[in-house]
């Protein structure tokens, strides 16, 4: 008797289910999207590639110096003395070392004002968000990488975007 009413509480509730879901209205946002996909954003990515854009190149030259060295210590490495070739090897390992230290230095600044930039624009998105649930009437919304689908018509990712954009 116990396992009938329970079959029979789960047909029931696989009727109501679906009615429930029905009223409600969900949406699905991609935060990371809507910030690098705004204007703002955009240019303050501009401006970053900008200042680092020093560094990098004094690493590529850096890079092209290791590989030059490199080069010259293969192709004269018959006419070359022991401590000659101790001496360009030592070389190369100092700039490998220098070239490391460096490029994490800058992978850490960069890291450093992506973080600065999402601070300052996720209040920005939460704002944005607050106007088209007042808006659009909302029930739920989601952060999109937390589904491993999601049908489209559901993402509001663009118009976050574009109401960042008209905010600015």
């Amino acid at each position: 008797m116990a396992k009938r009413i329970a079959a029979l509480a789960a047909v029931m509730l696989g009727l109501v289910a679906p009615i429930a879901v029905a009223e409600l209205k969900v949406a699905v946002l991609d935060t990371a999207g809507a910030v690098a996909q705004s204007e703002e954003a955009t240019e303050a990515i501009e401006v970053i590639r900008k200042d680092l854009e020093p560094e990098q190149e004094r690493l590529q030259g850096l890079q092209a110096e290791i590989q030059a060295l490199q080069e010259r210590a293969q192709n004269e490495a018959d006419v070359m003395s022991e401590d000659e070739r101790r001496a360009i090897a030592r070389e190369i390992q100092d700039k490998q070392f220098d070239l490391e230290a460096d490029a994490q230095r800058l992978q850490k600044s960069l890291q450093d004002k992506q973080e600065d930039l999402q601070r300052t624009m996720l209040p920005k998105v939460r704002a944005v968000l607050d106007d088209l649930i007042k808006i659009e009437g909302y029930d739920f919304v989601m952060e999109k990488g937390a589904f491993l689908y999601v049908n489209p018509k559901h993402d509001i990712t663009a118009k976050v975007t574009e109401k960042l954009n008209e905010k600015r």
